[in-house]
């Protein structure tokens, strides 16, 4: 069962959020919170796996109570759920290790789907932000925002792994990569794992950032 605590500052979502979600036999909203403050008071005594949370949101936003999560509970994922596009938002979300981005126009069936993909450790970006958060990465990696990687691990890795990077790098998610290379989505996804694995990196957001940071955006024969 994904627990799932959900934080935003109007009671409507909060509540069809909760009624929604709660309809799917595999979640469970075990907590919900109206700000930042409540949140990470909710999560001491909740233990959430996931967050679904707003940006805009009284005495602690949305951003900022992401870094305290992510700083306080690394394994806890956060998806970031608003209405809001805006480049800064987005920037500072997946720079402290929101796993999702997505504006709150998404169906029951995207939303539920980005919360099994990044529970399973994929990551989630709104459709029409991808090429947006694609420039975000290159402003990132030109920024003082170095993501450090263990040296042996990069020496290590396979050709197939650097594939990944690549397209990881470009924004794709496990099943366009396995089209892209003609790979199960699951053997994508193993991959991926090995990279992160050993390169010592928290998810796909710093690796992509990282991919772009070490020049390794350049295009790559996809042919095996």
């Amino acid at each position: 069962m994904i627990k799932i605590m959900i934080a935003d500052d109007q009671e409507l979502i909060r509540e069809s959020l909760k009624i929604v979600l709660n309809m799917s036999p595999d979640m469970k909203v075990i907590a919900t919170a109206e700000n930042g403050i409540e949140a990470m008071e909710s999560i001491k005594k909740n233990h959430p796996d996931i967050v679904l949370m707003d940006v805009r949101m009284p005495k602690l936003d949305g951003v900022q109570c992401t870094n305290l999560i992510k700083e306080h509970y690394p394994q806890i994922k956060i998806i970031i759920l608003t209405t809001f596009d805006d480049d800064e938002y987005i920037y500072n979300a997946l720079k402290f290790g929101a796993s999702g981005y997505l504006l709150k126009g998404v169906s029951v069936t995207e939303l539920t789907t980005a919360i099994r993909t990044v529970i399973n450790g994929g990551a989630m970006i709104n459709p029409n932000l991808i090429t947006k958060v694609i420039k975000l990465f290159s402003e990132m990696a030109q920024s003082n925002f170095a993501v450090r990687v263990e040296k042996n691990g990069k020496k290590n890795l396979t050709r197939t792994e650097k594939k990944v990077i690549y397209l990881v790098g470009r924004g794709l998610s496990n099943k366009e990569i396995a089209e892209k290379i003609n790979l199960s989505e699951g053997t994508v996804r193993n991959n991926l794992s090995s990279v992160l694995s050993k390169l010592n990196l928290r998810d796909r957001t710093q690796l992509a950032i990282w991919a772009i940071q070490t020049g390794m955006m350049q295009p790559i024969d996809y042919e095996a």
